[in-house]
């Protein structure tokens, strides 16, 4: 099967977090299955992939484009899968063929943080009034209840979404926890993770427990994060995937104080390394953890 994935972020690209690495495992896994998998997407690109990626100009245009690139490359997909982050492609505007929207979250307040209110309001009415009619007779695929949940209550039958939760490679082995106490954080560092609850919970209890807490990732708040960092707290930045393998080995507790997810895969990569995590009870996350177990 041919199938054409649209999606705004490549993984190499340096904005990149959970969305994208989970289409780039869908794109790998549906590679490795015999299929022929294009991802449509805004420059940067990086180089190395299974699958082929053809760059679809910058992060607004791209929208605009995505009609024009399909037509002259495309009309031959089989599938498109078109990844909502907030607004999605509206496949079904400009293709008449099986088309099907990846919902990670419903953004809602997300708007407010990254635009001013005008075009914020703009940004909420698409995708809570025009990604439901766009695809009134096609199907949703949420990565979580909670997702499904809002896509109902956008008005979408629940007899048109799946519920595909996120997954992960497991481990060849466990690591053992770190001598003194270790929390790790990852993810982007933007408002809505609130990372900043964690420096300033673990800058008052450091001086009782001692230990670290290492929070990596890129994004707008890293500069913030590093001013309020006390004694024994480490904003790492972007780190390699070896970095994050041995800190969720040696890790005693992984720390996501997001105020809304759509499941929030470094939980379930966390726990893959049987590290238990520490969360708010907030859409996705009240999914991918097992209160009490996980």
């Amino acid at each position: 099967m041919r199938i054409l994935v649209t999606a705004w972020r490549d993984l190499a690209n340096d904005l990149a977090g959970g969305s994208e690495v989970l289409i780039d495992r869908l794109c790998r896994g549906l590679t490795e299955r015999g299929h022929e998998v294009t991802l449509l997407c805004a420059n940067p690109i990086g180089e190395g992939h299974t699958y082929r990626v053809h760059p679809n100009g910058g992060t607004v245009d791209q929208y605009l484009r995505a009609p024009f690139a399909y037509l002259r490359h495309h009309r031959d997909a089989d599938l498109v899968v078109d990844v909502a982050n907030g607004v999605s492609f509206y496949t079904p505007l400009w293709r008449r063929g099986p088309s099907i929207c990846l919902v990670n979250h419903i953004h809602t307040a997300q708007w407010e943080q990254w635009f001013n209110r005008p075009v914020a309001a703009v940004g909420r009415k698409l995708e809570l009034r025009a990604m439901p009619a766009a695809y009134r007779n096609r199907l949703f695929v949420a990565v979580s209840p909670s997702t499904a949940s809002e896509l109902q209550s956008m008005g979408v039958d629940r007899d048109r979404i799946r519920i595909i939760i996120n997954g992960t490679d497991l481990p060849d082995e466990l690591g053992t926890e770190a001598p003194e106490p270790l929390f790790v954080g990852l993810g982007r560092l933007v408002p809505h993770k609130r990372f900043d609850l964690a420096v300033e919970a673990f800058n008052q209890i450091q001086p009782l427990i001692g230990g670290r807490l290492v929070i990596a990732g890129d994004g707008p708040e890293g500069e913030r994060l590093a001013k309020m960092a006390g004694p024994g707290v480490e904003i790492a930045g972007r780190i390699s995937e070896e970095r994050k393998r041995e800190l969720l080995s040696h890790a005693w507790l992984m720390v996501h104080p997001a105020s809304h997810e759509g499941w929030g895969l470094v939980i379930t990569e966390a726990a893959a390394y049987g590290t238990p995590a520490l969360a708010f009870r907030v859409p996705g996350l009240k999914d991918s953890i097992v209160d009490g177990m996980s």
